[in-house]
């Protein structure tokens, strides 16, 4: 591993210890040339996924890129981390076992939001608003009578 201070490759694992769920194994590492410390994080990788985005290119799928998404949908939010974190395991997960290397970024879409609406109806309006790039307020009432199974008297309201 790296050192992320000096990027000696002489770096040696001081500690090991499972995550609560035990998906992950969380290492305490230091670098042997500077004494810098720092933690790394393994977690099993069913298979290497690529991206399909919408103008046809082709990228490596990127699990911190899922998360900062999501957190950007949660931001002030009343959801633990750990329920988030256990959310991307879960949308990993789902992608690795489809049985597909490439993945269409409009898949993974749908897949986020199913989980989002789930967990915080904010969150899953928040990125609906973004995934779909809704351009006027009747994009936004679309959405909420969805979330909402029909349509609900307070937007009904807004909408007089």
């Amino acid at each position: 591993m790296r050192c992320p201070s000096c990027n000696s490759l002489d770096t040696q694992v001081k500690d090991s210890r499972p995550t609560e769920d035990s998906a992950v194994i969380r290492r305490r590492r230091v670098c042997m040339a500077c004494n810098f410390r720092f933690t790394t994080f393994e977690r099993v990788q069913l298979r290497e996924l690529t991206v399909i985005k919408r103008n046809g290119r082709r990228v490596p799928f990127d699990r911190d890129k899922l998360v900062r998404s999501l957190q950007i949908s949660l931001r002030k939010r009343p959801v633990e981390s750990e329920r988030v974190e256990k959310m991307v395991s879960t949308i990993v997960r789902e992608l690795e076992s489809g049985g597909e290397a490439e993945v269409s970024s409009e898949a993974i879409g749908e897949i986020v939001m199913e989980h989002l609406r789930q967990l915080d109806d904010v969150a899953y309006v928040r990125f609906a608003s973004v995934y779909r790039n809704f351009r006027e307020a009747k994009d936004f009432e679309a959405v909420l009578d969805e979330l909402t199974g029909e349509e609900d008297p307070r937007i009904a309201t807004l909408r007089k």
